[in-house]
């Protein structure tokens, strides 16, 4: 629901900062990640000299590079940047990462370590929009009105494919003014829609059909905690379903943004962040949809940016619950519909 869940009560969830990662490339396209200061870890826990450690000359340059880029001016990192046609907004420090990120991609663009991990092949944006009243009265229970799922490719970087359902509440059927003004939902798509557990269902056989936690490994991300451990909590119990097992975890991008832009909590609101990556909000806020491409273009961005998206928060008894960083990557379960409860 974008900004509008702001107002919704949240337990509270201890933010911890993330490392800064860096995405390198191999010859077969995909992407690999490891974490900046692993290569001193490599030396200390290893006496390996095989081609994957970090003594090849390869690394060295790289040290080099980042020394040099380290002593440029803001003017200097802009010129260099736009030489390379890459995006020249942001303070000194984003400079410097995104201008290391790409001479790192292209140092290791024919290398890659064997044992460098592999990242999640796709990343499922999810952004559910909600029935509310103007106000969001605590007591109000919120159930799933629209459920989309945005497919983004952290390969390619692009939307490779979007998944989208409206669905017919049971407890408050009847949408508020307020409700239909923001969301653009209207009565009569609610009305003519399916209950929540065939919804569900559905969602889950068009991600079995895109091979995701079979063939591809992936993660869901969200436009903060409240769509998962809100929002699919409330309605799962609603629905007299449990908690699907393949939504217990996800990547928080509000998070995840805050940590590596070292920007406070409040600049991390959907509108913000796409103001401060220098994009306009393309479509209509408030449609989840809508919401969903735009979360996966900054997603997207910041991979680009060489920020690597780990998941970052799970549900665990009810309970929102921070992961560390240095929790080892692991793509989501194949998804499978949730039982009765």
């Amino acid at each position: 629901m974008g900004d509008q869940k702001e107002n919704v009560p949240q337990p509270p969830a201890p933010e911890r900062e993330e490392k800064t990662a860096v995405r390198t490339s191999n010859p077969t396209g995909k992407h690999h990640c490891r974490f900046d200061g692993q290569e001193d870890n490599k030396k200390k826990s290893t006496t390996s000299s095989s081609s994957s450690d970090f003594s090849d000359p390869v690394y060295k340059e790289i040290s080099l590079t980042n020394g040099f880029i380290n002593r440029m001016s803001r003017d200097e990192l802009r010129a260099t940047l736009a030489e390379f046609k890459l995006d020249t907004r942001g303070v000194k420090d984003v400079l410097k990462k995104r201008l290391k990120n790409y001479y790192k991609k292209e140092k290791l663009m024919h290398k890659q370590p064997a044992d460098a991990e592999d990242y999640y092949d796709y990343i499922c944006v999810i952004d559910f929009e909600a029935t509310c009243e103007e106000g969001n009265q605590s007591e109000f229970t919120h159930e799933i009105i629209e459920f989309p799922i945005v497919l983004l490719n952290t390969r390619t970087l692009e939307i490779e494919d979007t998944f989208q359902r409206y669905v017919k509440p049971e407890i408050n059927p009847q949408l508020s003014d307020f409700c239909i003004n923001l969301t653009g939902i209207s009565q009569d798509l609610v009305d003519k829609a399916d209950e929540f557990p065939v919804v569900l269902q559905q969602a889950v056989d068009w991600m079995k059909q895109k091979e995701l936690g079979s063939t591809y490994s992936y993660s869901i991300l969200t436009d903060g905690s409240w769509d998962m451990s809100k929002f699919l909590n409330i309605q799962c119990r609603v629905s007299r379903l449990r908690y699907p097992s393949f939504a217990k975890k996800w990547i928080n991008i509000r998070k995840a943004y805050g940590n590596y832009y070292k920007v406070p909590r409040n600049q991390t609101k959907l509108s913000v962040m796409l103001e401060k990556l220098g994009m306009d909000y393309d479509g209509r806020p408030h449609s989840g949809l809508d919401d969903s491409k735009n979360i996966a273009r900054i997603a997207a961005r910041m991979l680009r940016d060489g920020c690597e998206l780990r998941v970052n928060e799970r549900l665990h008894g009810g309970l929102l619950l921070t992961i560390s960083s240095s929790t080892p990557l692991e793509g989501a379960p194949a998804p499978q519909m949730s039982k009765p409860r």
